[in-house]
This record gives structure tokens, sequence and C-alpha cells, in this order.
């Protein structure tokens, strides 16, 4: 199984493909697509559209594990990662993906056992669990790669605990 992991962002949006084969997870790949903030947003969305088509097209993921977006302090942080969380749910819609979408915590519940993981202990385990030679650069590929993996693990399991007040 082929997962494409996505961590959301206008200025920078990540992206991983991991596998699943025989018990084994494997990074295949990861990155990120940057838009240049001096651009139009609708340009920028375009790009950003055009990127990740190509990314589902050369990797045909079976599935699409996206963070979903929360309100945070900043609320023209979060109205960008909205805009780019619904291209990157245009792109998999286009595809015929079906996606699954994961809160924060519920990703670093599942990944690390601990919801209120810090980035670095995310891409410390990620680095660990995927074998990789040194840790993914930058951050936002780290993520979405935690992002595939909470998928793998049945990362379905960990909204019902979240929501059950048990993980946060």
């Amino acid at each position: 199984m082929f997962v494409l992991g996505i961590d959301p962002g206008l200025a920078v949006c990540g992206f991983a493909v991991v596998e699943k084969a025989n018990g084994r997870e494997q990074a295949i790949t990861a990155g990120v697509v940057r838009t240049d903030s001096d651009q139009p947003v609708a340009a920028r969305l375009a790009e950003l559209h055009q990127d990740l088509s190509a990314v589902i097209r050369e990797h045909e993921p079976d599935v699409m594990a996206i963070e979903q977006v929360f309100t945070n302090r900043n609320l023209q942080t979060a109205i960008s990662v909205g805009r780019a969380s619904g291209v990157a749910l245009l792109a998999a819609a286009q595809a015929g993906v079906p996606v699954h979408e994961y809160t924060p915590s519920a990703v670093k519940a599942a990944v690390a056992g601990y919801g209120k993981a810090t980035k670095d202990q995310i891409r410390y385990i990620v680095t660990s669990r995927l074998k990789l030679k040194s840790r993914p650069e930058p951050a936002d590929a780290a993520d979405a790669l935690a992002i595939a993996l909470c998928h793998l693990q049945g990362g379905v399991g960990m909204e019902h605990l979240q929501q059950a007040g048990t993980v946060q």
C-alpha cells in the first residue's frame, strides 16, 4: 500500500509517500512544495495544485492522509493552511484517491505514543522507524512522513481515542 502524507501549507507544503509491504514501512519520497509569497494567492494555489497532482501521478498512491486544519492563534495562517488543504483535497479527488484526515495530536499519538510530542521527537522517531540515513529536512517533509505513518498504523483508531478524551 502506498500512502501519500500531506502537511498542508501555502508557503511550504510537505509531502511524503510511504509504502507498506510485507509488514515493512519504507519511505519512497519526501519533500516540500514551496510557493513564492510575492505571487498572488491564486497563482500560488495553482502551482501547489500542479505540483501535488504531479506527485500523485508519479507515485499513484492508494490513499492520501492529510493533517486536519485547526484554528490556532493566527487567523491568517489558519486561512492559508485551509486553502492549501483544499487544493490538496481537490488534487486527490481529481485523481480518485481516497482521503483521510488526522488532527496533529492524533498523528503525534500514533507515531510517538504521546499527543503532545515535539517536532524534534517526531523527526527522531520518523527517522528511526523508516531507517533513514538522516533526519528528513525540512520539518514539513518529516511531518508528512509522520502523517503517512499514522495512517499506515491505523490512525483512525487514534481519532476515536482523541474524541473520547484519552489522547490530547
